[in-house]
C-alpha cells in the first residue's frame, strides 16, 4: 500500500473575472443558432477573428496554475501565502467543492474539509442532522457518529440549540459545531482553511489543541493559516503559494522565512500610495513611514536605542481632521502582536490634526530583542476606521546594551527587555 494520502499532478484552475454574460431568452438563443453559420463565414472572409480576442488572458484569472505535490500519510502541512494567493481554491479542488480547469488530483482516504464558516452544512437543518449528514458524506456509520456526537455537541458548546437550524447561528456557533464536525469524526485527511479566525481566542486555543490530538493521531492535514505560530506548532514541512505557483515547499522554519523574505521583498519595494490592500474610509491615508534613531534614518534599530516613528498622511479634504487615533502595532514573522504604540492607550489622541502632516511616535529604549519584525498602520477618525494597512515595514534588529551593563538575557528567555530595579528592605 503506497504511503502517499495526496498527490497532486499539473493542477491549474481558470476562473472568469468581471461581469457575467447577459440573461438570454430562448428565441434569443435560437437566433444565434440560426445565424451563427452566417456570422462566422463574414468573420473568417473579413479576416477579423483576433487570437488576442479569443485569448482568455483578458477575461480570465489563473488562480491555480500547474501546481504539483505529494503529501504522506501522516504528514502535517502547513500551505503559506499572501491573500488570492491560491491557498482556498486548491483546498476546494482537493475537497471535491470545485473542479480542476486542468491537471490531476489523487486522494487515498476519507476527507474532513473546515474551509469556509458553514460550508457542507444545510442551512434548513438542525445542527443535530448536519451532524449526521456530515458523517453519511464522510462514508460514516450512524453507530460511527453516534459514538461521536456527545464529545461532538460538547466540543461545539451548542447543547442548547441542537435541534435548531443552522441558518439561525450566529458565525461563531456556526463555525465551533462546523471544526468539531470536521475534527471528531475522524477523516484520514484533514483540509482545515483560515476559518479558525472566525472564533474567539479562547476557541482558536481549544481547536488548536485539538488540532494537535489529531496530529498525534498520525492523520493527514494539509493547513492553511496565517497564523505563523500555529503553522509553526503543528507542522514539520510546508510550501508556500504565489500567484497560484508553489515557489518554495521545505521544512516549515525555512519556509515560514522563505514566506518572510517574500512579503518583505513585495510590500517594502511599493510606497504605501501604491498599496490598494488597505480598508478604511480613506478620509485620510498613510502615505509613508520612517525609523529615526541618532545614527539617522534607518530600517536596522538596536535594542534600547532611542527611535522615533515618522508616519505620513494625507486626508481627502481640506479640512481639519477631528479626534483621531493612531496605532502602530508591532508583530515578530510568526504573527505574533508583541507591543503597540497607540495615541489613545497613553491619552493622547489628536483633537483636531491639518490635511497634510506627519504623526511621530517616541520609543525612549527601544525593546525588541534581536531578530525581525513588521509594524502595521491603523487609524480612525471620529470614531470611524480611516485606514489600515498590514506589513507596511520591515525591521531588523541587533542586540545593543539596554541595561547599560554589557548583560543580555540568555537566549530563549523573552521578546523584549523591560526597564526595571531592585532594591531590599529590611524586614
Amino acid at each position: 500500500m503506497s504511503d502517499i494520502a495526496i498527490r497532486v499532478e499539473h493542477l491549474s484552475k481558470l476562473y472568469r473575472i468581471g461581469p457575467r454574460e447577459p440573461y438570454k431568452a430562448l428565441r434569443d438563443t435560437l437566433t444565434d443558432v440560426m445565424y451563427a453559420p452566417f456570422r462566422a463565414a463574414s468573420s473568417f472572409l473579413s479576416g477579423r477573428r483576433s487570437a488576442v480576442r479569443n485569448s482568455p488572458s483578458n477575461n480570465y484569472i489563473w488562480a491555480l496554475r500547474d501546481v504539483s505535490f505529494e503529501v504522506k500519510r501522516g504528514e502535517v502541512v502547513g500551505v503559506i501565502g499572501r491573500n488570492g494567493a491560491g491557498k482556498t481554491t486548491l483546498l476546494k479542488i482537493l475537497s471535491r467543492v470545485t473542479e480542476p480547469t486542468e491537471g490531476y488530483v489523487e486522494i487515498r482516504g476519507r476527507v474532513g474539509s473546515l474551509l469556509e464558516v458553514g460550508t457542507g452544512f444545510h442551512p434548513e437543518l438542525t445542527g443535530r442532522e448536519n451532524i449526521y449528514l456530515s458523517g453519511i458524506i464522510l462514508g460514516m456509520k450512524k453507530s460511527e457518529i453516534d459514538k461521536k456526537f456527545d464529545e461532538i455537541v460538547a466540543f461545539a458548546e451548542i447543547e442548547k440549540f441542537l435541534d435548531t437550524p443552522v441558518k439561525y447561528y450566529s458565525s461563531g456557533m456556526y463555525v465551533r459545531l462546523a471544526f468539531a464536525v470536521a475534527a471528531h469524526l475522524e477523516p484520514e485527511i484533514l483540509l482545515v482553511d483560515e476559518v479558525l479566525a472566525v472564533g474567539d481566542a479562547a476557541f482558536q486555543k481549544k481547536c488548536l489543541g485539538k488540532m494537535g490530538d489529531v496530529v498525534k493521531e498520525g492523520r493527514t492535514i494539509l493547513f492553511v493559516s496565517h497564523n505563523m505560530a500555529a503553522i509553526s506548532a503543528l507542522c514539520k514541512r510546508g510550501f508556500v503559494l504565489e500567484c497560484g505557483e508553489i515557489v518554495f515547499d521545505g521544512s516549515i522554519d525555512s519556509t515560514i522565512s522563505y514566506y518572510a523574505s517574500l512579503i518583505e521583498n513585495v510590500n517594502m519595494t511599493r510606497t504605501l500610495r501604491e498599496r490598494s490592500d488597505r480598508e478604511g474610509t480613506g478620509i485620510l491615508r498613510f502615505t509613508n513611514v520612517l525609523f529615526r534613531t541618532p545614527r539617522g534614518v534607518t530600517n536596522t534599530l538596536l535594542t534600547g536605542e532611542p527611535v522615533s516613528i515618522l508616519v505620513d498622511y494625507e486626508a481627502d479634504s481640506t479640512q481639519v481632521l477631528r479626534n483621531v487615533s493612531i496605532s502602530i502595532p508591532f508583530y515578530n514573522y510568526l504573527g505574533q502582536s508583541i507591543f503597540m504604540c497607540w495615541t489613545r492607550m497613553v491619552g493622547q489622541d489628536f483633537e483636531q490634526i491639518p490635511p497634510r502632516g506627519r504623526i511621530i511616535a517616541e520609543i525612549p529604549k527601544f525593546p525588541l530583542r534581536e531578530g525581525k519584525y513588521y509594524i502595521n498602520l491603523w487609524c480612525e477618525v471620529n470614531g470611524i476606521l480611516a485606514d489600515w494597512i498590514k506589513e507596511v515595514a520591515a525591521i531588523n534588529v541587533i542586540e545593543g546594551d539596554f541595561f547599560n551593563t554589557g548583560m543580555v538575557p540568555p537566549p530563549g528567555h523573552g521578546l523584549i527587555m523591560v526597564e526595571h530595579y531592585f532594591s531590599y528592605e529590611t524586614m
